[in-house]
């Protein structure tokens, strides 16, 4: 059985029994057996070229857009109070870093 994540409810015997009695009473609802599978087509051959082009068209990305200028991971050692503060802020706190360096910097011009 694969690992399930948390809070996935699994339904009794009884109400699998149900369900599957449901499903068995529906005239539009069928299991997809050995047969079906045999027969089917990928997408790109049961649709017209046009069709197919365009539902490869609306599909999105995985995962967050790039954005135009990236963040470069670092580490960094800070004091313990002063990280305690900013995480207390809630998310996006290490934005907020972000912008009180740039702040500083701005103020406190760095260089000759």
């Amino acid at each position: 059985m694969p690992k399930l994540k948390p809070g996935t409810i699994i339904p009794t015997r009884d109400e699998s029994a149900a369900i599957n009695a449901g499903i068995a009473a529906d005239p539009d609802a069928r299991e997809l057996d050995s047969k079906w599978h045999k027969g089917a087509k990928p997408a790109n051959e049961a649709f017209a070229p046009q069709i197919y082009a365009a539902l490869v068209a609306m599909k999105r990305p995985r995962g967050r857009p790039k954005a135009d200028e990236t963040k470069v991971f670092t580490a960094i050692r800070l004091d313990a109070d002063l990280l305690a503060t900013f995480k207390a802020t809630g998310k996006g706190w290490q934005t907020r870093v972000n912008a009180a360096l740039r702040q500083f910097i701005t103020e406190h011009p760095l260089g000759p």
